[in-house]
């Protein structure tokens, strides 16, 4: 299992597009990956679901925990992490 926690500097939190690029992003991978809003662990949900990453209401300057589990983990939480880290300008 690996781990990373990122600060969301979007202005637009992940909604919308920037969550749409999130999933799209999450679904080249094999690895099991879920996201929360840091400190909510419990609350985390599927990475790879538009639906469930909505929900979270991740908006500018809140943290959030990308944790994934499988053979491309670490390649997956730092590409999904690159992604926010770089607001989504590709």
């Amino acid at each position: 299992m690996y781990s990373k926690t990122v600060y969301i500097g979007n202005p637009s939190g992940l909604h919308a597009r920037p969550a749409t690029d999130f999933v799209t992003c999450a679904k080249k991978f094999s690895s099991r990956i879920t996201i929360c809003e840091s400190g909510s662990e419990e609350q985390a949900v599927n990475a790879k679901s538009i639906v469930s990453l909505l929900t979270l209401s991740l908006t500018q300057g809140k943290q959030a925990v990308i944790t994934a589990k499988g053979s491309d983990e670490k390649e997956a939480v730092d590409a999904l992490a690159a992604l926010i880290e770089d607001n989504f300008s590709g």
